[in-house]
């Protein structure tokens, strides 16, 4: 039951909550040891809000998931992880997660609060809605990023990255439903009713209009944000941006894959080169140069 529980908080989807150390790094303090922890354990407090959500997600979704040739092997859903363990986890994990938000700090609390109210709306209503479907789960990564600023004293972050995550999470969001519906084809409907509301070639002008603008939202941030070096050196930074997002459209496009975003990240070799490049590149330029 452990192990069934353990997967149903989806450890593999905490790589999005790395969006929680956007302020550190991008404020200059990743080598300060105070500002690290304190974002380190505001990484930690979200992966298990986050969890929260999955579990309390699989739980309404269950009867639908059932119907669904993948989501059907989830533990709730198989029925390897009861459904009152799995509420009980889900409230007790919760409640200890707000408590130490709290102590780390007020401002991260409301924002941790805020994300959980959003999610469980978007479980209950929201993620029927076509389109607010995608724009709930970019405000997720959103609040990452000012989780993050909430925990450290930032003098230098711009809110460019603000706009940047939230069109970039819009890209991913399109694409995974893209995937979504390119798999279960005629009955994507009756697997998730929101799949009614889009049509592949919509998805595709969605996708085409979000990629577009996040390389030129990015691309303006490298130069006129002002908390980048004056020699303009983050525009070096460009090309590795733009490689990962046509590299993903090529997954999506071509192999088929996008369903899980996630996956992509921990298993795509070429897009996790572009983004260590894109990573180590960063770092150099904002502390090294």
């Amino acid at each position: 039951m452990l192990t069934a529980l353990i997967k149903t908080m989806r450890p593999r989807q905490w790589t999005k909550n790395v969006f929680v150390f956007a302020a550190l790094v991008f404020d200059k303090q990743l080598f300060v040891l105070d500002s690290f922890l304190r974002t380190l354990a505001g990484f930690a407090l979200f992966c298990l809000i986050s969890s929260c959500v999955y579990i309390f997600n699989d739980l309404a979704d269950v009867e639908a998931d059932r119907q669904h040739p993948e989501k059907k092997k989830r533990p709730i859903a198989s029925g390897k992880l009861p459904v009152n363990a799995a509420w009980a986890a889900g409230i007790v994990i919760v409640i200890i997660t707000f408590a130490l938000a709290w102590l780390l700090s007020p401002g991260f609390e409301i924002v941790i609060m805020a994300y959980f109210v959003i999610n469980m709306a978007y479980s209950k209503w929201l993620k029927h809605i076509a389109i607010l479907d995608v724009l709930i789960i970019s405000a997720g990564f959103v609040l990452r990023v000012g989780a993050g600023v909430t925990l450290i004293a930032v003098e230098r972050f711009s809110p460019w990255l603000y706009i940047v995550m939230f069109l970039l999470s819009l890209f991913l969001g399109f694409g995974k439903r893209r995937a979504e519906l390119a798999l279960l084809a005629h009955g994507a409907g009756s697997h998730r009713k929101v799949l009614d509301g889009y049509t592949l070639p919509l998805l595709d002008q969605y996708i085409m209009i979000v990629s577009g603008t996040t390389i030129v939202a990015y691309s303006l941030y490298t130069f006129s944000a002002p908390n980048v070096p004056e020699n303009h050196s983050m525009m070096l930074t460009i090309p590795f941006m733009v490689y990962a997002i046509f590299r993903y459209l090529y997954l999506i496009e071509v192999k088929h894959a996008g369903g899980t975003p996630e996956e992509v990240l921990l298993s795509d070799r070429p897009f996790q080169i572009s983004m260590l490049l894109w990573a180590i590149t960063v770092i150099v330029i904002f502390y090294f140069s």
